[in-house]
């Protein structure tokens, strides 16, 4: 998977960024990492740019950013989400979901989710939007001006980071990197 593009501005000539912006798989971390367990998205994709994964996968971590994503889903063919739940069930617990329609989508936590159900609504406005394949990851409490995890989240990343790298190249055999 490419790794993280925060360092680089979008469409400058030769930087990894204009490389994979046609990239059709995104992997999509969101979260609030300044509130505990409520971030664990984005330490999901965090951990996830640590290896090389398939051509046309983008990593991106999406924090709080809501609509304002919605560029950053040009392109995108399929989208694989990364978020916190509360779902009632044992913190840490993954769930796999394949929300077809924004209706679908569960409520999420934070910040970002009346941002998200936005952003996805107005790319299925816009004629755009992609396959979302959603994994949530169960959570009891969210702690203010906390930067880790709990124990029980935390011990849930390698099951997550592997199922969705798996989920990520299953969905990069089926939509290769439009080469145009």
């Amino acid at each position: 998977m490419t790794r993280l593009l925060d360092a680089d501005l979008v469409g400058e000539p030769g930087s990894p960024a204009a490389a994979v912006a046609r990239a059709p798989v995104l992997v999509l971390g969101v979260g609030n990492v300044l509130m505990g367990d409520e971030g664990v998205g984005v330490h999901a994709i965090r951990r996830l740019e640590g290896e090389p994964g398939p051509a046309g996968v983008r990593l991106l971590d999406g924090g709080t950013g809501g609509v304002n994503l919605l560029a950053d889903f040009d392109g995108v063919r399929a989208i694989v989400l990364i978020d916190a739940t509360r779902d009632g069930r044992a913190p840490g617990s993954l769930t796999y979901l394949r929300p077809e329609r924004v209706a679908d989508l569960p409520r999420g936590l934070g910040a970002h989710d009346f941002g998200l159900k936005d952003l996805f609504a107005a790319c299925a406005l816009l004629g755009r939007l992609p396959e979302i394949h959603l994994f949530t990851v169960s959570v009891d409490r969210i702690e203010p001006m906390t930067t880790t995890l709990s124990a029980p989240v935390a011990a849930a990343l390698p099951s997550l980071e592997a199922a969705v790298r798996q989920q990520a190249e299953t969905l990069a055999r089926r939509f290769p990197v439009d080469r145009a």
